[in-house]
């Protein structure tokens, strides 16, 4: 089985270009696959978009956080597909929002249950692509990609994750992400 974990970082903010309901409009600077049968990650420029899509088209599981409501979105100015509708996918966000009731930060859960954080977040990278520093980009991303990987694994193997809630407590949610 090939999964495939994703995000991308775009060029443009949500104020950018007139609100979050535009989200095609704010341009893909880099996306980052990593495959669990390949295990290596790849990284994809705006100029490969397409390449992009048709490598998430041959997973046999696209996993990300926030990927379906935000990242899709993005990257269907690229395509004429649907991508909700075209992969099969498996939101983390969307998963933890059901069980806890409420949305999490990745930053939160990563923090809580790997011990690792975010080495950025998005905004970073939108100034590191106004200025042109790419390879920021490019670690930024692998790195997101990294931490939802784990995030996933560990949940997948022992059918819970934690997360800090916003007091700093610790708090366990039980899953079930069996592959």
């Amino acid at each position: 089985m090939d999964i495939v974990y994703f995000d991308l970082e775009t060029q443009r903010t949500a104020n950018d270009v007139g609100g979050w309901d535009k989200k095609h409009e704010m341009g893909m600077s880099l996306g980052v696959t990593y495959s669990s049968r390949d295990n290596c990650y790849e990284i994809f420029g705006e100029d490969r978009a397409e390449h992009l899509v048709k490598r998430l088209q041959r997973a046999d599981l696209v996993v990300g956080f926030n990927h379906v409501r935000f990242d899709y979105d993005v990257l269907m100015a690229y395509t004429i597909l649907d991508l909700r509708e075209n992969l099969v996918s498996f939101d983390l966000l969307q998963e933890v929002e059901r069980i806890a009731g409420h949305r999490l930060k990745l930053e939160d859960i990563a923090q809580a249950t790997l011990g690792v954080g975010k080495t950025a977040d998005g905004l970073d990278a939108i100034r590191w692509w106004r200025e042109g520093k790419i390879l920021e980009i490019a670690k930024y991303c692998c790195f997101d990609v990294k931490v939802t990987r784990l995030v996933h694994e560990y949940g997948a193997a022992n059918k819970k994750i934690f997360f800090n809630d916003r007091f700093g407590r610790k708090n366990c949610l039980e899953v079930d992400w069996s592959l």
